[in-house]
């Protein structure tokens, strides 16, 4: 009798996928997203290796009132932080020591700049304000300035080119600009800029542009106007023909808000209902092209949904943390908020959500954002001032090394993490859109099927833990069975007391016709 010949060779194939380093993506179509790439990626950071839950955020100065400025003054050492919510001013520069400055104002959302030891701040509707820090110690007062036609209280923007202040006129195309250099008070000339551009509108800011063009570093002045043109100058004496002279008028998308343009190493970034624009791209191309050189193209789809509904809203800002190494745009939200944000180092997005801020600051180099209630120390702690932070990921999909068809029966997330926590970890097929809510489906020993085990069935509403020790990369299988030929990891967490990193993901699967 013939003996049968039994084939144990094994049959399943190994597969690693980095984490989503790419960040957000909400320009490509599903079928040709880069696999390192996000499809949702909500309060986790990519960065170069890794992506990483954000910190938290704490209370740091109940005010009683929704605050939308927050203004920091620095000299010689000496620092203070303000801020402005329902018409109050505060030094907040201690939070065991709050100050309210007595000041009544119309308005609370106020444009500054620091120049030559002095804040100056305008927002419109108020005197234009001065700080400065003498012998005597902190002075605030009304800014000295005058001009011919001038109304102080319409001034409503300020910021510093060639070493003058540039206000902007409210409602106008009008801009003002101290009559000498180095000025902080006195007589201030109107530069109309009516006849210059065609499309009218308002001007709604003015900006120092340094441009390279080869033969050393060109620092110009650019007027932005509401209907989306910048007029370039350059020179620094609007008032001398001679020393000014009109490069050209541009036309890109519309700017948004009196806090549209964000000084960036040199280089200008504005707020646009087309996207985040940086001038050094913008100017050089027409509209048309300029989905292909914006700031935020990958995640241009985002962008233009939330300019179409809350363009007229309040809360749009754009900031530079470098402690954090990113930039976050505010972007207001029906009655909420989210934050755009990009790594500067790799270009990669994502986004934070359920941060309910009006306005951002920084002091100390530290991240501050106004809210309700008063101001709040973000970056700083695991959780939501208590609550939980919800981060959620959904992966690019991926073939995983072969076309074939494959039955994926393990995957392993491999992560660092310095407590125990909760994770929903699963895989969508072939661009379907499961949504499993934040659940656990990890049990002790790390095989549980999905949804066996709620949250909320458990004596402790965390759940089942999964973490790792003493800071190394936990890794270990879980059983996932799911059949198709494109994968998408789906990885959610809810912590309020975590820092989760995520390197890659372990798959193990089957592939061949015979599986079905």
């Amino acid at each position: 009798m013939q003996q049968r010949v039994i084939n144990r060779s094994n049959k399943s194939a190994n597969y690693t996928l980095p984490a989503p380093i790419g960040g957000l993506n909400v320009r490509d179509s599903l079928d040709t997203m880069a696999a390192t790439d996000a499809i949702v990626m909500d309060n986790y950071i990519p960065t170069e290796t890794k992506v990483m839950l954000r910190k938290g955020y704490v209370s740091y100065a109940n005010l009683g009132h929704a605050v939308h400025t927050l203004m920091e003054f620095k000299k010689d050492g000496e620092e203070r932080f303000f801020a402005i919510g329902g018409g109050k001013l505060w030094d907040i520069s201690s939070r065991d020591n709050i100050k309210d400055l007595q000041k009544d104002y119309n308005n609370s959302e106020w444009q500054y700049c620091q120049f030559r030891s002095r804040l100056l701040m305008v927002n419109g509707y108020d005197a234009p304000q001065s700080f400065y820090i003498s012998e005597g110690g902190d002075i605030w007062e009304d800014a000295e300035f005058s001009g011919d036609g001038l109304i102080l209280q319409k001034l409503i923007n300020v910021s510093v080119c060639k070493q003058r202040l540039f206000f902007v006129e409210r409602g106008t195309l009008n801009a003002w600009y101290t009559e000498g250099v180095g000025e902080v008070q006195g007589n201030l000339l109107k530069f109309d800029l009516s006849s210059i551009v065609r499309r009218g509108g308002e001007l709604l800011a003015v900006a120092s542009w340094t441009q390279d063009a080869g033969q050393g570093v060109d620092d110009l002045t650019i007027f932005i106007t509401s209907e989306g043109e910048v007029a370039v100058y350059r020179g620094s004496d609007p008032s001398d023909a001679d020393d000014w002279s009109l490069c050209g008028v541009y036309q890109m998308s519309r700017p948004i808000g009196y806090r549209c343009a964000m000084q960036y190493q040199g280089d200008v970034v504005i707020i646009c209902e087309d996207g985040y624009l940086p001038m050094s791209k913008a100017l050089s191309l027409d509209k048309a092209n300029s989905s292909q050189i914006s700031f935020s193209d990958k995640i241009r789809g985002l962008v233009l949904e939330r300019t179409k509904s809350g363009k007229h809203k309040s809360g749009w800002q754009s900031i530079i943390y470098g402690r954090g190494g990113y930039a976050l745009f505010n972007v207001p939200v029906s009655q909420q908020f989210e934050q755009h944000v990009v790594n500067v180092n790799t270009g990669a997005w994502c986004r934070f959500t359920n941060i309910r801020s009006f306005c951002w600051g920084l002091f100390g180099d530290r991240l501050y954002f106004g809210s309700d209630e008063g101001v709040f120390l973000f970056d700083e702690g695991y959780s939501d001032n208590k609550t939980h932070i919800m981060g959620v990921v959904e992966q690019a999909y991926s073939s995983l090394g072969t076309p074939n068809l494959k039955k994926i029966q393990l995957i392993n997330p491999r992560t660092k993490s310095s407590t125990k926590y909760a994770l929903v970890v699963y895989t969508n097929m072939d661009f379907e859109s499961q949504d499993k809510s934040y659940a656990e489906n990890i049990g002790g020993s790390g095989l549980t099927k999905w949804n066996n085990v709620a949250w909320s069935s458990l004596g402790n509403p965390i759940g089942t833990k999964w973490a790792t020790l003493k800071g190394k990369i936990r890794s270990q299988w879980i059983g996932n069975s799911a059949t198709g030929f494109k994968a998408s990891v789906v990885f959610k967490t809810k912590t309020r007391g975590n820092l989760i990193e995520w390197y890659d993901t372990g798959f193990r699967y089957e592939q061949g016709s015979s599986i079905l």
